[in-house]
């Protein structure tokens, strides 16, 4: 069927927050869960990255951004998404955001790891990511030029040359996935997340496995930086899955690094110890681990009760967990947090498809290079979601539209659950903290084996192509640089200090 509805994918922060950008034109959301659930957006503990206030300035903002993504940071898109960051904290206030204010009604601001000061603004200590997703679900639900398709997956991109016309989509439910259905509409934004969940140990929700990438790429999307997926050094490793998150701030906070021995392992790593780069704080954590030695996060010197108070998210997992953080040290363990590459896209958020814009997670701007500062990621979804609603408005014509009604039937094919399984271990045990050329052809040989043994699944296909995308960059890479780390290539190249572009054609031209 077709609509004159603007279509985006995906209901987390930068979804919402491009269709209300959008408004009054007609927007469709689709989301695979109800509102608020399953979205990136709504586990962000730390909160988001901005100068808010003197003597801290957007310039310094960009030249730590610079610093973290280890040479191949876009410069020029650190100065933009930095200046605009004040005016989208405004903005998201404006909405009724609950950031923490000090008496005088300043922004209280958390320090994170590789920030040169505090300028992580917070709600309620951990809770930036719930309360500010809770706000924009609000004010969504309330636009009525907004209308949401719950329960709902994108499986492919639908084209004409390099046009993109439109989606296939099938309706998600307990008893598996329906028959596909086409949606012809003027523009696509993809905005579903990133491919945490392709691995085995993850801090992200279950269903986000890099589908929406997979999708952009098989369709023939440019992709860019697909190597570079950060670790995140503190995921607590209590045998759930997802693994919940401790949050930088904790560390911000005092928290420290120990193993089972009570050593603080991160002092002999790097001069700012705790507060290191993800990357090295994430090989560290993983080299305890890997020794036997558990590494964890004590919180009882500088916070003790506090936690609780403080940190209610972590207290919460904590307890589910069956720890106290008041007593106990926290077992931690490097999980995958966040992907820095992507579908590649310009400062509007075009990608090399006409009529398909990419926001969040699943785009590669050149803002994180080759490892995200703290904090940063919904900042560039807050900067960039804009600016896909101001390009968009620009190139499709005003239309009315009617609610979109889509009648879901017969039986689709869903992944295979133990195929799934295979895929997310192997990811794991070939292409995550520390990778080797042979280790990584292996995985290489995983995928397409397990791709080909179940061809006519569309999802499982794009998982499929995200991770050959992923392990195929990493080969590539030789060298080390950022969240990319290869034992047979463990210097950085200064001739390779520069961003990586691909194609999912040149990935299986190469195989």
């Amino acid at each position: 069927m077709d609509t004159s509805r603007i279509v985006i994918v995906g209901a987390g922060l930068g979804g919402l927050y491009a269709a209300l950008a959008l408004a009054p034109r007609p927007v469709l959301v689709i989301s695979p869960e109800t509102l608020g659930e399953g979205a990136s957006s709504a586990w962000a503990q730390g909160g988001i990255a901005a100068a808010m206030a003197a003597p801290d300035t957007p310039e310094a903002h960009a030249e730590d951004t610079l610093r973290a993504g280890a040479g191949i940071v876009d410069p020029e898109v650190a100065r933009m998404v930095t200046q605009a960051a004040r005016d989208h904290i405004l903005d998201l206030a404006q909405h009724g955001a609950p950031f923490d204010r000090d008496r005088d009604g300043g922004f209280v601001m958390n320090h994170e790891a590789a920030h040169s000061t505090a300028r992580v603004v917070r709600v309620q200590g951990d809770q930036a990511g719930r309360k500010i997703m809770e706000t924009l679900i609000a004010v969504v639900r309330a636009t009525p030029s907004v209308q949401v398709l719950e329960g709902v997956i994108a499986q492919g991109l639908l084209t004409e040359g390099n046009r993109v016309t439109g989606l296939r989509l099938a309706r998600v439910a307990d008893t598996g996935v329906s028959a596909p259905l086409d949606l012809h509409a003027p523009a696509v934004l993809l905005a579903g997340g990133g491919s945490g969940g392709l691995y085995a140990l993850t801090t992200n929700p279950a269903r986000i496995r890099g589908q929406v990438m997979g999708m952009a790429a098989r369709a023939g999307a440019r992709m860019a930086d697909m190597e570079f997926v950060q670790f995140h050094p503190t995921a607590m490793d209590v045998g759930l899955d997802p693994a919940p998150l401790a949050t930088e701030a904790l560390r911000g906070a005092g928290a420290v690094l120990v193993n089972t021995d009570g050593t603080r392992f991160m002092r002999a790593e790097h001069p700012a110890a705790e507060l290191a780069p993800r990357d090295i704080v994430a090989r560290a954590v993983f080299a305890q681990a890997q020794a036997g030695a558990r590494p964890m996060l004590d919180t009882r010197m500088t916070l003790g009760a506090r936690v609780l108070t403080e940190f209610p998210i972590v207290a919460e997992a904590c307890k589910r967990a069956g720890i106290d953080p008041v007593a106990q040290p926290i077992p931690v363990a490097a999980a995958a947090h966040y992907h820095m590459g992507g579908v590649a896209v310009d400062r509007q958020g075009r990608s090399s498809l006409e009529g398909l814009w990419v926001c969040g997670e699943a785009a590669s701007t050149g803002l994180h290079g080759a490892n995200r500062l703290a904090s940063n990621g919904v900042l560039e979804a807050l900067v960039f979601a804009r600016a896909c609603a101001q390009d968009i408005g620009a190139q499709v014509a005003p239309a009315d539209a009617a609610q979109v009604i889509l009648n879901f039937d017969g039986q689709g094919i869903a992944p295979n659950p133990d195929a799934v399984a295979e895929l997310r271990h192997t990811m794991t045990d070939l292409v995550g903290v520390r990778r080797s050329g042979t280790g990584l052809q292996q995985a290489l040989d995983v995928i397409d084996r397990l791709d080909r043994a179940q061809p006519d699944c569309p999802d499982f296909g794009n998982m499929c192509a995200t991770a050959r995308l992923i392990a195929a960059s990493a080969l590539a890479r030789c060298e080390s640089r950022g969240a990319h780390w290869r034992d047979d290539f463990p210097a950085t190249d200064p001739a390779q200090a520069a961003r990586s572009f691909t194609t999912f054609a040149d990935t299986l031209e190469s195989a």
